[in-house]
């Protein structure tokens, strides 16, 4: 089983980074004339366009290579490639499509991970993911609007900001529900007992902590901000100590 988690990790690994690359090579001119993207290796020149294409098609073969003994797996893969490349080229101007279109890798992630190990995910945690997904994705757009206007994305202009503020509090309440309807399903109670029960304070606490940083300005870079604020960062280990103390 471990071989098989490897695998698919390593396989949306190289298809995310080519999916990334081709989606660079798309705007390298855009990119040039930004404050911040033209410092990117495509827009800056620092790469050629010829070999960040032939890069993108080493990281296709290996990726489908990798995932060939699965066809779910495959599937999945070819799933995430259109999505993105459509959303490259003219989706990512569809204000709501947009967002959700991003929200869509993270759930085909997930779904692959389930592949790999071969267990049929609860309904509860795919609507959780879900639903997580798309609130960080309208939470990176409501701080990408604290930008000033160069910087910004042109799909911001369809964003008022009072809007943006709806889709975060429906979709961190729709995340916060189902969390806690997980937490307290049958089936974590037998695979973890109470202890996912009680971290649904700790959740709460980080995401409403996650808000008020995205309101401050923060939040376009979400791994960054989840490391950067040490209160976010305590909530996710004292997760993972509630989470691990069976073995404790």
């Amino acid at each position: 089983m471990a071989i098989h988690v490897l695998q698919a990790f390593a396989a949306f690994c190289a298809i995310s980074s080519m999916v990334y690359i081709m989606n660079d090579w798309h705007d390298r001119a855009g990119d040039a004339l930004h404050p911040t993207k033209r410092h990117r290796p495509l827009a800056s020149g620092a790469v050629s366009g010829s070999s960040a294409l032939l890069l993108a098609a080493a990281l296709l073969v290996i990726g489908l290579l990798l995932a060939a003994s699965s066809v779910m797996l495959l599937s999945l893969l070819g799933i995430y490639v259109l999505l993105n490349m459509a959303y490259s080229w003219r989706l990512k101007q569809v204000p709501v499509l947009d967002v959700c279109i991003i929200a869509s890798g993270f759930m085909l992630r997930l779904l692959a991970g389930t592949v790999a190990v071969g267990i049929a995910p609860s309904s509860s945690l795919l609507l959780t993911g879900m639903f997580m997904a798309l609130f960080l994705g309208f939470s990176k757009r409501k701080a990408e609007s604290f930008q000033d206007e160069a910087s910004q994305r042109a799909v911001l202009a369809y964003y008022p900001s009072s809007l943006l503020d709806v889709f975060m509090s429906v979709t961190m309440t729709a995340t916060l529900t189902t969390y806690g309807i997980f937490a307290a399903s049958a089936q974590a109670q037998l695979h973890h007992g109470d202890r996912l029960l009680y971290t649904v304070p700790v959740v709460i606490f980080g995401m409403l902590r996650y808000t008020y940083q995205v309101h401050r300005g923060s939040g376009e870079d979400v791994a960054r901000d989840l490391v950067r604020d040490p209160w976010i960062l305590a909530a996710g280990v004292c997760w993972l100590v509630i989470f691990l103390s069976r073995w404790f």
